[in-house]
């Protein structure tokens, strides 16, 4: 038995951390020697295995050999854009996909949402947002509305953040408040972040960190009642879980 195209997308996201790239590299020659390179998914994985452990170039290069570049691949680079804040990189692919006719799906737009995201780019982002829905007919899912909330959050426009999320026809989740109570950190808004915290206490109860967050709000805006009254609640909590978690 020899390794297939399916054992090497299963071993490849083990390989993700920089430790582990030499195993990622040495699997890559393999699938070159075998003729495994050539399939989509396994460039696929090749390419988000490099991006996350930082060799963008290594990644470049080999999204540049790929002759038949398909929406899995293209996907994959623009992530890798993304997630070195490379925002200027990854528009330009976004162009060069459109431009192509190759589908643009949900994931697309999860990535450059989330390279306009990290690098700043509001109204590019919050164009492209629209573009998604009136030209691709993409319904936004749960992570295009945490792009777009963390988007607005950066940029200062917390106020614009939040009724977007009171206009979402879903519920929001953990990523989508928990954008938001990040900006307000970054921004110094209270009011907003006790609404945020308290919807990700109703969401991740168990999870202290986001009172603890709170408390540092509290503590820098000079509200030291404020910061007493969470560490005793966080306290409180405590106590709840260990009882809860007790054996009889």
């Amino acid at each position: 038995l020899y390794p297939n195209s399916a054992t090497i997308t299963t071993l490849l996201p083990a390989c993700t951390t920089v430790a582990n790239v030499k195993h990622g590299k040495e699997i890559h020659g393999y699938s070159v020697v075998t003729g495994l390179e050539d399939h989509g998914f396994v460039r696929s994985a090749l390419l988000d295995m490099y991006g996350k452990c930082g060799f963008i170039s290594e990644a470049m290069i080999l999204f540049s050999k790929i002759r038949k570049k398909t929406t899995v691949t293209f996907n994959s680079m623009i992530f890798c854009y993304a997630n070195h804040g490379l925002a200027d990189e990854a528009v330009d692919l976004f162009n060069q996909m459109e431009a192509t006719g190759e589908k643009l799906d949900h994931l697309t737009f999860t990535a450059i949402l989330t390279a306009c995201s990290h690098s700043g780019l509001t109204d590019v982002g919050q164009k492209l947002f629209l573009l998604m829905q009136n030209k691709y007919r993409i319904d936004p899912r749960l992570e295009h509305y945490a792009c777009i909330v963390d988007l607005l959050g950066r940029a200062g426009k917390l106020v614009e953040a939040y009724e977007m999320i009171k206009a979402m026809p879903m519920e929001a989740d953990l990523f989508v408040w928990g954008a938001l109570l990040g900006a307000c950190r970054n921004h110094g808004s209270m009011e907003l972040a006790r609404i945020a915290a308290e919807r990700l206490a109703e969401l991740e109860p168990e999870n202290s960190g986001n009172g603890l967050l709170m408390s540092s709000l509290y503590a820098n805006a000079g509200s030291w009642e404020s910061v007493v009254r969470m560490k005793k609640m966080i306290k409180k909590k405590k106590k709840l879980r260990k009882f809860t978690g007790s054996s009889w």
